[in-house]
């Protein structure tokens, strides 16, 4: 059996123990093994392979290492759009209390809002910054 065809066999077992195992780890090492099999059949020497499995592979990896400990992930839940749905979300408010605090219609519901730190508390359009317990925390857009 040519060299390409294990290469290719052994991503396709890598492939099967990545969708066991549920890490991305496993599945860029099984795309390293594709290219080094794809190398193999080019007529690339053993060592050309073994290089373009590695090079692939390390790539792959730093790829996922890096995606996983992005600057989203680094924010509070509360502040996270990609946890809360409702960051960033225009509202309208009508009239601010004395104590800075607010009673809107939002999504067919009444909420209590704040204003943000350093913002002045006027009637209009405001955008949605955090969410504290059952509270909005609004700023100006």
């Amino acid at each position: 059996m040519a060299i390409q065809y294990w290469w290719w066999l052994l991503a396709l077992a890598l492939g099967i123990l990545e969708l066991i195992s549920g890490t991305f780890y496993l599945l860029v090492i099984a795309c390293g093994c594709v290219a080094a099999g794809m190398a193999a059949a080019l007529g690339g020497p053993i060592w050309a392979q073994c290089l373009t499995a590695a090079v692939i592979s390390l790539a792959g990896a730093a790829w996922v290492r890096r995606s996983r400990t992005g600057a989203s992930s680094q924010l509070p839940a509360g502040q996270n759009a990609d946890v809360l749905a409702d960051i960033g979300e225009r509202v309208q408010v009508d009239a601010w209390d004395t104590n800075g605090l607010a009673s809107i219609q939002y999504r067919g519901t009444q909420w209590t809002a704040r204003i943000a730190h350093g913002q002045t508390p006027e009637p209009g359009e405001f955008v949605i910054r955090e969410v504290v317990g059952n509270q909005l925390v609004l700023s100006r857009h």
